[in-house]
């Protein structure tokens, strides 16, 4: 079995980090640089890097930025945000990062997942799954940043993801995103059961106990947390003790 982690989410925008509540995205949090730096004194598992703001600015990924990044970060990088292309992962791949995750892309053109799977092994292939509630009280997948209902369930999303050579899912909740107040358990479990592959959490992490819960009710094989990280005095460190004690296995 599989040795749960405990991954911080870096949100990149304008130059600098940005958390918000509900993907808005609105608060300055601090440099990149120095947010790296910290996370390599405090030996997390790993690190997920997205440039929130590519997408909708119409441009790729930043490659000198992560060339940088990568060379300073100790632990595996995952980046997304503005990734179109074969050539833009083998060009994230090139000057640093672990994974690539992809989004918005695979609405418009699935089999780009399939060709990168193909060139540089599933494992280094992170699909983004967005869910939020619409109007009709249903969770549903969304894209461009949780702006557009695509009216897919997510479970079978994620299965599909998993088909075209996704090697994890990161399942985020954009209804839960920076509230603290706990994962959608429900979610999460629907989609672990849908796919072989793991899936991680995000969206909601406000305690230790919400990463115990996503972990032992949703089954969830690695959880992610920006705000908790940022805005609280927890660490990833205690995370990983907390949810060691739990009976949960982790690094920690």
């Amino acid at each position: 079995m599989l040795k749960t982690r405990i991954i911080p989410t870096l949100l990149y925008r304008d130059f600098t980090l940005v958390k918000g509540v509900r993907f808005d995205g609105a608060r300055v949090v601090g440099s990149p640089m120095q947010a790296v730096q910290v996370y390599n004194l405090r030996n997390v598992d790993e690190l997920c890097f997205f440039d929130i703001a590519a997408t909708d600015e119409g441009r790729g990924p930043d490659f000198a930025l992560i060339d940088e990044l990568a060379d300073r970060c100790f632990m595996p990088l995952t980046v997304g945000g503005g990734v179109r292309t074969v050539e833009d992962v083998r060009g994230l791949l090139a000057v640093g990062a672990d994974k690539v995750a992809v989004n918005s892309v695979v609405f418009e053109q699935p089999s780009m997942l399939r060709a990168a799977a193909d060139r540089f092994g599933a494992q280094c292939m992170v699909a983004v799954v967005d869910t939020r509630r619409n109007a009709e009280g249903a969770v549903t997948v969304w894209s461009r940043n949780a702006t557009v209902d695509t009216g897919l369930d997510p479970a079978r999303w994620a299965k599909e993801l998993e088909d075209l050579g996704a090697g994890e899912i990161l399942l985020q909740s954009a209804d839960h995103d920076g509230v603290m107040d706990g994962y959608d358990i429900d979610t999460i479990r629907a989609v672990s059961g849908a796919v072989g592959v793991p899936v991680i959490a995000s969206g909601g992490a406000g305690t230790f106990e919400h990463m115990v819960s996503a972990v032992r009710d949703g089954g969830a094989d690695a959880v992610a947390a920006a705000a908790m990280f940022h805005f609280t005095q927890q660490t990833p460190m205690e995370a990983g003790q907390f949810l060691s004690a739990s009976g949960i296995r982790t690094r920690h």
